[in-house]
């Protein structure tokens, strides 16, 4: 068993299992309905993704190293806000007895929260793909 880091609304891989979604806001244009059908996501945890002002100053310029040093300290302070510190431990401990999927819509891997966050669950002893 285990999580699988995924970009929200690109095909399901086999035995993926439930769909996580943590985007702060749900995708534009998608009727809540079809949420999972265009494999979005099946659950939503807005709580583990970045707060909006993080995003908007995130997309106001490029990230540098520096930057996105920047970037993932306060991710990571926001991550241990209690809300999120228990759907991490959740999660964590749900990944040695099912597969599931966590994920965002971001295009760039490298400089997206799901980097951020498969740490943070692989720190709190979950199993992740």
């Amino acid at each position: 068993m285990a999580i699988r880091i995924v970009r929200l609304g690109t095909p399901r891989h086999a035995g993926e299992g439930l769909r996580i979604g943590t985007v702060r806001r749900p995708p534009r244009g998608v009727p809540k309905t079809d949420y999972a059908a265009r494999n979005y996501y099946d659950v939503w945890l807005p709580e583990l993704s970045p707060t909006a002002p993080l995003v908007s100053w995130a997309l106001s310029k490029p990230f540098t190293p520096a930057r996105w040093a920047l970037y993932a300290r306060r991710y990571r302070r926001q991550m241990r806000e209690p809300a999120a510190e228990r759907q991490l431990a959740l999660l964590a401990a749900l990944s040695a007895r099912t597969d599931f999927s966590v994920g965002c819509e971001s295009l760039e891997k490298k400089h997206c929260h799901r980097s951020l966050l498969r740490e943070l669950l692989i720190q709190r002893g979950a199993k992740v793909v």
